[in-house]
């Protein structure tokens, strides 16, 4: 089976509260996609499958993108950790020059195919893209500092590319979050899901960050 193949037989489509206007492959349940992908795990050690939500982070990101506050058109976008590719998918419909980068060869497989549901083209890099040369004007990212170990890995270069690209960061309260070098530009209640979250909505704040 590949990992197209896995993505297709464990999700269905579905549409993220906050973002209609984006068709995704997306678990209806938490529990059998998990199940499903530590089977897949033991046989190629991937990642659990976080690609498989639409987290309020990259949601709140293609709102934003959707309605113009983050100004894409035109331009090179990185969506960085991209998961399902919500803005991704957001930033391509709004004329954007697209690439997605993910490290979970699963991921980058979702990615591929929720961009051909919804007829966009995008480059998607599988890989760590951190600390290669700015090829951007504007990265997304969207709910990158839920854990220490990825925001330490992450933020010195997320703050170089600030210095000659536009950085968005979309937060919904994470613990890690910087609390310097941000500036609030938009501000999206997302519904979520008791199974993902500890609430029914999250307040998501996009950020500018300085370098």
């Amino acid at each position: 089976m590949t990992g197209a193949d896995f993505v297709a037989a464990n999700t269905t489509i579905a549409r993220a509260p906050l973002v209609p206007e984006v068709a995704l492959h997306l678990a209806s349940e938490i529990t059998p996609i998990w199940q499903a992908t530590e089977a897949w795990l033991k046989e190629r050690n991937v990642e659990p499958p976080f690609w498989a939500f639409a987290w309020p982070g990259g949601q709140a990101l293609a709102r934003a993108v959707l309605d113009g506050a983050v100004p894409v058109e035109g331009r090179r976008v990185l969506d960085f950790a991209a998961g399902c590719g919500v803005a991704a998918i957001a930033a391509a419909q709004r004329g954007a020059v697209v690439e997605a980068a993910e490290i979970d060869p699963l991921a980058a497989a979702a990615l591929r195919l929720n961009a051909a549901l919804n007829g966009v083209a995008m480059t998607v890099t599988e890989g760590d893209v951190v600390g290669v040369a700015c090829r951007w004007d504007v990265i997304l990212a969207g709910d990158v500092c839920y854990e220490a170990p990825m925001t330490a890995h992450i933020l010195p270069w997320l703050r170089a590319m600030a210095a000659q690209c536009e950085v968005f960061v979309a937060d919904p309260g994470r613990a890690y979050l910087p609390g310097v070098g941000l500036d609030a530009v938009a501000r999206h209640a997302v519904p979520t899901s008791l199974e993902l979250e500890d609430r029914t909505l999250r307040e998501v704040t996009i950020y500018r960050m300085s370098p």
